[in-house]
């Protein structure tokens, strides 16, 4: 069943008259592109590109490791330039409409998906110098159709040159709250496309907007420092060869020196049990990320 698009579901778009408010992402810490409806962009002069792109996406009853929903599967794909986008591309509206524009390119790309503009969801204008209006739409499909768009993507033309693959977005945030959709969101994603997700997830209700803004805000707080399990291992050496040093200067004596073996295997007991730590503290740090 196709998804119908926010301006879609406004009815026969108006030919006069007040345009009824467009929406707008509203997410902290993500610039607002300017809104459009597909009416105005419609009207845009001869000096203005167009670009067109679709979210493919399908409900998802499964669990991650059997407690964490999945909610969804989305689409995007890897590109020859190593950024992240949705499938699409530009439509020369000299030969094609915006649909039959986007239908092609997809047909390079995905080989088995035709959309209309019942999919339709929303355009922006897009930031920098370049005149270019962003068309984007949504299809909700079955999981079963999703999985043979993927499988089809591999054997389309573009696979493996403009195409390096699809991929499916992680629509949940672990404990850590890094893990899943914040990581995600920290990748380079090409032009819009990283505010297009984000306000498809937001208007079709995939991701209830406070968590969007929580990822959002989770890719914008510093990375904790890594531990240097070298690094712990060596202050453990250093700091029993000082006290070594410093026993052999005070060892006047077999009772002074018996007395300072002792310490020193007290020492090394410590760094063998810093050691264990250390390794405890990863096998945590690997549980707590699934």
């Amino acid at each position: 069943m196709a998804a119908v698009g926010t301006m879609a579901a406004m009815g026969p778009l108006p030919t006069m008259g007040t345009l009824p408010p467009l929406p707008t992402l509203g997410v902290p810490g993500v610039p607002e592109l300017k809104p459009l409806t597909r009416y105005e962009a419609m009207r845009l002069g001869p000096g203005w590109s167009h670009s067109c792109h679709a979210m493919l996406y399908a409900p998802n009853p499964g669990m991650l490791f059997g407690r964490i929903p999945l909610r969804y599967a989305v689409l995007m794909q890897m590109r020859f330039d190593g950024l992240l986008g949705f499938p699409g591309g530009f439509v020369d509206r000299r030969y094609w409409s915006l649909e039959d524009g986007l239908n092609r390119v997809l047909g390079l790309g995905l080989g088995c998906v035709r959309l209309t503009e019942a999919d339709y969801l929303c355009s922006h204008l897009t930031e920098g110098p370049h005149r270019v209006v962003a068309h984007f739409y949504a299809r909700q499909l079955t999981l079963e159709e999703l999985h043979t768009i993927e499988i089809s993507a591999v054997h389309s033309r573009d696979h493996g040159m403009e195409v390096m693959g699809m991929v499916r977005v992680p629509l949940y945030t672990q404990k850590d709250r890094m893990g899943g959709l914040p990581n995600f969101l920290a990748n380079s994603f090409v032009g819009t496309a990283k505010f297009q997700l984000l306000f498809a997830l937001k208007i079709l209700n995939m991701v209830p907007e406070e968590k969007l803004a929580e990822a959002v805000a989770a890719t914008q707080r510093p990375k904790k420092a890594a531990i240097d399990h070298s690094g712990g291992h060596h202050r453990a050496g250093n700091e029993l060869a000082r006290a070594s040093n410093e026993l052999g200067e005070r060892g006047e004596h077999h009772g002074m020196v018996h007395g300072g073996a002792e310490q020193l295997v007290g020492l090394e007991g410590e760094a063998e049990g810093l050691e264990q730590s250390v390794g405890l503290g990863a096998d945590e740090q690997g549980e707590g990320m699934e």
